[in-house]
């Protein structure tokens, strides 16, 4: 019993690491500039003006659409985009065998998955409002994307290969699986698109010359694109926080009674 107490207590300073990160990341979100392109450059000018170009820099939040006349094209749905990951999944099962304290041995069907392609890409792009535009550039960026495609085809593939759309990827072996019988295979893809507007959370700066939003220096600003408000953003990532807490208290008090109880006994 005093073993499962010390188990409860670790997993409470775990989650109480996870609470003081989300806190942060809320507390960053909140004091995050509100702005438009438009006043980015002008910013970026006066400063100029006052102590030279290229040392400015502002933790910001814009909303706007992502624009480029080079977009990306998604492997599976083949749709034009600024980021995508287009992920294959293999789902099998198998049988497990598991021995009880008295020696008994009972098969066991459980089922599993393992990753057997991953794609991701993001190009640079420039974020228009009402009021201008604004490069971005998302290397490093947390994106979250816009599932289009989770679609389960069952069967192990013909000849070992897979294919869905202009995609094909050849497996190695018969594509079965050994003793793991594949169920089938999941082809999964999100997307940022194109003319969907995103929010960006970033530093504005002119380092290169040019006004662009990019990663923060700063290692406890979030470096964010999505498609949520700034405001769905912030409370959810408080939401995470304050459930990282209350979870974090329910552990160190289990644990704290095990651990007592154990001691007692």
């Amino acid at each position: 019993m005093a073993i499962a107490g010390i188990i409860f207590i670790v997993i409470g300073v775990g989650l109480w690491w996870v609470k003081n990160r989300q806190q942060q990341r809320c507390n960053q979100l909140k004091l995050a500039r509100a702005s438009k392109t438009a006043d980015l450059e002008s910013t970026a000018i006066a400063v100029a003006r006052e102590i030279g170009s290229g040392d400015w820099r502002d933790y910001v939040w814009l909303w706007g659409t992502p624009k480029t006349s080079a977009p990306l094209t998604s492997e599976f749905k083949q749709l034009p985009c600024v980021s995508y990951t287009s992920t294959v999944v293999r789902e099998y099962e198998e049988t497990v065998r598991e021995k009880d304290s008295n020696g008994n041995v009972t098969n066991r069907t459980q089922r599993g998955s393992e990753t057997v392609s991953e794609h991701q890409q993001r190009i640079p792009f420039d974020l228009v409002d009402d009021a201008g535009q604004v490069r971005v550039d998302p290397e490093e960026a947390n994106i979250e994307s816009v599932e289009v495609l989770n679609d389960f085809r069952p069967g192990a593939p013909a000849g070992g290969m897979l294919s869905y759309g202009p995609f094909s990827l050849v497996l190695g072996g018969d594509g079965t699986g050994g003793a793991r019988r594949t169920l089938g295979y999941r082809y999964k893809e999100s997307v940022l698109p194109l003319d969907r507007p995103v929010l960006v959370v970033g530093t504005a700066s002119d380092r290169t010359g040019t006004v662009a939003i990019e990663k923060p220096a700063q290692a406890d600003q979030p470096y964010i694109i999505t498609p949520k408000s700034h405001e769905a953003l912030t409370k959810s990532v408080g939401q995470s926080a304050q459930i990282a807490f209350w979870s974090m208290v329910a552990c160190f008090g289990i644990g704290v009674v095990l651990l007592v109880a154990g001691l007692i006994g």
